[in-house]
């Protein structure tokens, strides 16, 4: 007897959608039989023909914890991220207090946020200029890949020479890690940013202007070209342009260990956006003209960018404030973990009519694989975690500062509208949410470690 058998649904895999009852057994997918087939459980789930997505994977999400507690925490973020379709998120070593830079580090955060998470989740570790002798230490513990900037970055944090880039690839070779990587060059970026500041004022084409694609697309260029010659392996994070996803894909070509992702915002909203809205829609890179939203899709419909991620990057309403901080002052970031699986649902798979199958991918097989956690995580198969989604392909939605789970109810995506809506999230067989609402347990999420399959 299984303990729980899903049936009646539309299972979304990476290369195809079919019908099947799955089998659940102490967490694990213990069968996907064809639909009808006489079984016993504990519990049976009738999803009545929807999607059954395999969990969602947040590649990317800063959940601020701990130390910036007031922007976010792990009982609220991830309660976010199982509501939004998330079953693991991958959280990043910055805006945290302090980073996560070494083992000792790694340890107080592990114990710090276990008790509050409610999905699985997986540490990126630091990677500074003053941590490259715990590098080896962080691997060990479990961290899945190691997060640095090329361009700005908060003073929390710090920004790598292409140098110290090559060096720590070096390291992180040794063990096999992957190092993700913030492209944007810096000297073009400052620059652009004191040119800008010499007028007697400034407006949002002003900070468009000051991160050109071609900021992006150096950085990023000059990163491939490490992992080229090093046979390393990294990640470009948050593509927001097709002439950056172009240079990924010849790399890959070319036999470069180098994947690719970018976020639902690139795939949702327009530099107009910024331009009409202001600090709310602000970001890095920055959202771009309209043509490239349309190209940017086509190279996660070919596979270049395996990964969706949210960047989830919370903040106070004030901390967005134009009057305080200015506008190269305000909070560069967007609150977007709940939201980003059923935005790119219906931009995607509703209206621009893509297969279904490029989300299983983008979502969860792609991180999963990046991030080493693939077998474990990222699709539905016999042995796999049984993280699954529901999700109804009709339900229409607009989103309120209400549904929100987030510590503060502040997001870019209020106000949009769509069709497709995660409706139950399972997390190694056990409902975390239902009906588009929290009903799971606090502390039942789990940290995840490289599986290396």
């Amino acid at each position: 007897m299984f303990d729980l058998v899903v049936k009646n649904g539309k299972v979304v895999a990476s290369d195809r959608v079919f019908a099947a009852s799955i089998c659940v057994q102490d967490g694990k997918i213990a069968a996907i039989v064809a639909p009808g087939t006489s079984l016993e459980a504990k519990r049976v789930m009738d999803v009545k023909g929807n999607y059954v997505f395999p969990g969602a994977i947040d590649s990317h999400a800063h959940l601020n914890d701990p130390g910036y507690n007031w922007r976010e925490d792990y009982a609220h973020g991830t309660a976010a991220a199982a509501v939004g379709g998330y079953t693991t998120v991958v959280d990043m070593p910055l805006q945290n207090e302090p980073a996560l830079t070494d083992g000792y580090i790694f340890d107080k955060k592990l114990a710090h946020v276990a008790p509050n998470a409610y999905v699985d989740y997986c540490f990126w570790g630091g990677l500074v200029d003053y941590n490259f002798a715990s590098l080896k230490e962080l691997n060990a513990k479990g961290c899945v890949a190691f997060k640095s900037f090329i361009g700005p970055v908060s003073p929390d944090y710090v920004t790598l020479s292409i140098g110290q880039a090559k060096e720590a690839l070096e390291i992180l070779k040794t063990c096999d890690a992957r190092a993700g990587f913030h492209c944007e060059d810096y000297s073009i970026i400052k620059w652009e940013e004191q040119r800008a500041q010499r007028k007697k004022q400034n407006n949002w084409q002003d900070f468009l202007d000051s991160r050109p694609v071609i900021a992006e697309l150096i950085a990023t260029e000059n990163i491939i070209e490490l992992a080229r010659t090093l046979k390393a392996k990294v990640h470009i994070c948050h593509v927001s342009h097709p002439r950056v996803a172009k240079a990924i894909q010849e790399a890959q070509m070319n036999g470069v260990d180098v994947t690719g992702e970018t976020c639902g915002h690139y795939l949702a909203f327009t530099d107009q956006d910024v331009l009409k809205n202001g600090s709310l829609f602000k970001c890095a890179p920055p959202l771009r003209e309209a043509a490239a939203v349309e190209e940017l899709w086509k190279y996660v419909e070919n596979g270049t960018l395996s990964c969706i991620g949210s960047d989830h990057s919370p903040c106070e309403l004030s901390e967005k404030s134009e009057e305080t901080h200015g506008i190269f002052g305000a909070w560069g970031g967007l609150s977007s973990i709940q939201s980003t699986m059923q935005a790119v649902f219906s931009e995607g798979v509703v209206k621009r009519g893509y297969c279904p199958t490029i989300l299983a991918r983008a979502l969860s097989e792609g991180p999963a694989k990046a991030f080493g956690i693939y077998g474990k995580k990222g699709a539905i198969k016999v042995g796999f975690d049984a993280d699954l989604v529901i999700f109804d392909t009709k339900k229409e939605w607009e989103i309120t500062p209400d549904s929100l789970y987030y510590v503060n109810k502040i997001s870019a995506f209020v106000g949009l509208k769509g069709v497709g809506l995660p409706v139950c999230t399972l997390v190694r067989g056990q409902v975390v949410t239902e009906n588009g609402q929290l009903v799971g347990q606090k502390g039942f999420g789990q940290f995840v470690k490289k599986t290396n399959k």
